[in-house]
This record gives structure tokens, C-alpha cells and sequence, in this order.
């Protein structure tokens, strides 16, 4: 490999591995906060915790690892380009084209990678972290139960909690409907409830202390109330985990094998396979991504600008957008059947592919592309608007 371009990845590396934390870590806020919860509420040991973090990695990898390589490559030829060492190269006889070999090495090693996240890491992913969620359920079943919120997570039952004390064993002002039962309605109000669980015959029991039940008929013409000090109320736990616990795979728990397989089994029992298929396809689409990232990210980033990071992170950031909305477009459109599986999977990528030909051959051309000039202009502008807005309002 030459000088140039190893010096080339190294311009692109650091932004990538940037780029890559900020953008997985902005997916996993969310998931973040609820696995804390689970610690500091429901007393789920940590090693448990960071069990499931490591399962839900890969879903979010696959999708920020080619963002962060269109970053990554915006970034690297943004400042190649604001120091003038595209200039200086290709007065020394390197061509645009030259230089894009390193992108595509760099941008094939990651689309490898990524495939690996997709065909494999994901799936596993994903049938680990089901799994685990069951058994930490099953130990800590009130792990499903929260407070201030109208759990109707047992069948036939909603149960209303004010406060849950750490581990989440011991509830507080609790209030029930409960219509298991077809020919009466209970509603059922408790001071204080204890979970116990039985994990042998899998049943949750809800122990309430100090409360009342009241009871009305089918018709709702006769009441009944009856007093308690302790009241045992019996939950079915394999109903409360049945959206968790399923035998049957879902469609983002396969293998490339095991898709293919449930394809051939559905279409020879005459059922619809297009879940399977769209699954399918996205473990090659989002994967070739990274392929038309780099391809698009090479001729915008050679465009002079003054701010080159600000400028590379506001580009990525329209571009992700608007794959990603074309993504779920055709993924939405694929499982309807309103389009192919097998097309609308790959339109992002054949647009993408289209302007990255496009641009790239207008940026080797030397070709001045006015459109994307007056974008980084208004970007410029608005950024030093913004900037002024506390000084004017300091003046004030």
C-alpha cells in the first residue's frame, strides 16, 4: 500500500471512530435509561444488565457503522480539500480516481463487517436478548410491572401501581380490574401488595394486604363489596411473557439459512413469506450501504468549505435521513406486497448509487457544482446567525 494511502485511512479512521460513538450512542439513550431502570428499580443485577446491552449492540452497530464511514470520508476529504492537499495531489499527477482507492478498500472492509452484523451478529442478537428477558422475568417477574402506569400485561387484568419500592417486590397503592371471569367484574383496591413468585409451577402471586374488593354481576344490577386483611391473587406468568417468550422465531432472529428456509417451507404450505423476504434483502442492502456512502461521500467532500467538521456532520446527517426514510418506505412497502421485496429494499441504494456516479463524475471533471456550493453557503450562514443569537442577546 503507498504512503498516500495509508495516509488517507488514517484521515478517515479517526472520524469514522467518532462518528461511530456519537451515533451508537445516540440510538442507545433510550435503551440506556430502561436498562437502569431495571438496576436501580428492580434490582436486576448488573452482570444481567450488561448481558442485554451486549445482545442489543449489534441491531444498532449494523445501522451506525455506515454512518459513521460516511462521516468518516466526508470529514477526511473536507480537510484534504480546506488544506489545499487535493490541489497540491493533483499537481503532482494524482487523479480523483487515484485517491478513491483507499475509500474502497477502507469502504470493503467495513461492508464485510457490517454483513457479519447483519447475517449473523444480529439474529443472535436479537434470539439472546429475547431469551434473556424471559429468564430475568420469570426470577423478577414484577420487572414488568410499573408504577403510575396501567399495566394490562396479564390477561384480563390491569393493574394500577402508585409506588413501587426497590427491589420491586413491594408495591404500593394498588388498584386492579379484574375480568377473568365472564358472569362478575372485580375491582380490586390494596394498601400494600407483596409479588411472590413460584418459578416451579410458573405463577406470579400478587399477596394484598388491607384493602377491598367490589364486585358487580354481568348485568351490572348487583354489587357486592368484601373487606380483606390478606388476599392472594394468582397471575399466569407464561401469559404475561408470551410477548416475550415466543418458540417461534421472529423474522430479525434468523440466519440467512433459516429465512431462506421459512421462505420455502411458507410458500409450499401457500402462506405469505414477505416478512421473511424483506428480512432478507435488508441483510444485504444495509450492508452494500457502505459501498455508496463512501461513493457519495468522496465528491462532496473534495467541495471547498471553511468549516469542514460542521459541514461533514450536517451532510451525513441529510443523507442518513433521507436513506433511512427511503428504507422504511421500502421496507413498509415490501411487507405490504405493494412492491417486491427484492426492489424495494434496494431502491435507497440504487438512488444513492446513482448520485454518488453523478457527482463523482462531475467532481473528477473538476466540475464546479454550483447546487452544492449555495448548500454549504446557507449552511455557513445559518451557522453564524446562530452563533450571534446570544451576543445580541447579551447587547439587549
Amino acid at each position: 500500500m503507498r504512503t498516500i494511502d495509508r495516509y488517507i485511512i488514517r484521515e478517515i479512521l479517526v472520524p469514522f471512530l467518532l462518528g461511530l460513538a456519537v451515533f451508537t450512542g445516540i440510538l442507545l439513550i433510550a435503551r440506556i435509561l430502561k436498562l437502569v431502570e431495571l438496576v436501580v428499580n428492580r434490582g436486576v443485577p448488573l452482570l444481567e444488565v450488561l448481558k442485554l446491552f451486549s445482545y442489543i449492540m449489534p441491531a444498532f452497530l449494523e445501522v451506525t457503522v455506515p454512518m459513521a464511514l460516511l462521516l468518516g470520508v466526508l470529514i477526511a476529504f473536507g480537510r484534504l480539500s480546506s488544506d489545499s492537499e487535493i490541489v497540491a495531489l493533483h499537481t503532482s499527477g494524482v487523479s480523483l480516481y487515484q485517491l478513491m482507492r483507499p475509500v474502497v478498500v477502507f469502504a470493503l472492509v467495513i461492508y464485510f463487517l457490517t454483513l457479519g452484523l447483519s447475517m449473523y451478529a444480529r439474529p443472535w442478537g436479537n434470539r439472546l436478548l429475547r431469551d434473556e428477558l424471559y429468564e430475568i422475568a420469570k426470577v423478577r417477574a414484577s420487572a414488568g410491572i410499573r408504577q403510575q402506569v396501567f399495566n394490562d400485561d396479564f390477561k384480563g387484568l390491569v393493574i394500577y401501581v402508585e409506588e413501587i419500592e426497590p427491589p420491586g417486590t413491594t408495591l404500593k397503592g394498588i388498584l386492579i380490574s379484574d375480568t377473568r371471569d365472564p358472569s362478575q367484574r372485580n375491582t380490586i383496591f390494596a394498601r400494600l401488595g407483596i409479588v411472590v413468585n413460584n418459578e416451579a409451577t410458573q405463577t406470579l402471586t400478587l399477596r394484598l394486604v388491607d384493602g377491598s374488593i367490589h364486585t358487580f354481576d354481568a348485568t351490572g344490577r348487583t354489587y357486592s363489596k368484601t373487606d380483606f386483611s390478606l388476599y392472594d391473587l394468582n397471575l399466569d406468568l407464561d401469559t404475561a411473557l408470551a410477548r416475550v417468550h415466543q418458540r417461534q422465531l421472529e423474522p430479525n432472529e434468523m440466519t440467512i439459512g433459516e429465512l431462506r428456509q421459512a421462505i420455502a417451507e411458507k410458500t409450499a404450505a401457500g402462506k405469505p413469506s414477505l416478512a421473511e423476504q424483506v428480512e432478507l434483502q435488508r441483510k444485504f442492502s444495509i450492508p452494500f450501504a457502505c459501498l455508496v456512502f463512501a461513493m457519495v461521500a468522496v465528491p462532496l467532500g473534495v467541495q471547498p468549505t471553511r468549516a469542514v467538521r460542521s459541514r461533514g456532520f450536517s451532510t451525513s446527517l441529510v443523507l442518513i435521513l433521507g436513506y433511512y426514510l427511503m428504507l422504511s418506505l421500502g421496507e413498509s412497502l415490501g411487507e405490504r406486497g405493494t412492491l417486491p421485496p427484492v426492489v424495494a429494499l434496494w431502491i435507497p441504494n440504487v438512488v444513492l448509487a446513482v448520485l454518488g456516479v453523478t457527482l463523482l463524475l462531475r467532481a473528477a471533471r473538476e466540475t464546479s457544482l454550483s447546487g452544492l456550493a449555495a448548500i454549504d453557503r446557507w449552511l455557513v450562514t445559518l451557522r453564524a446567525r446562530w452563533a450571534a443569537r446570544p451576543h445580541a442577546r447579551a447587547e439587549s
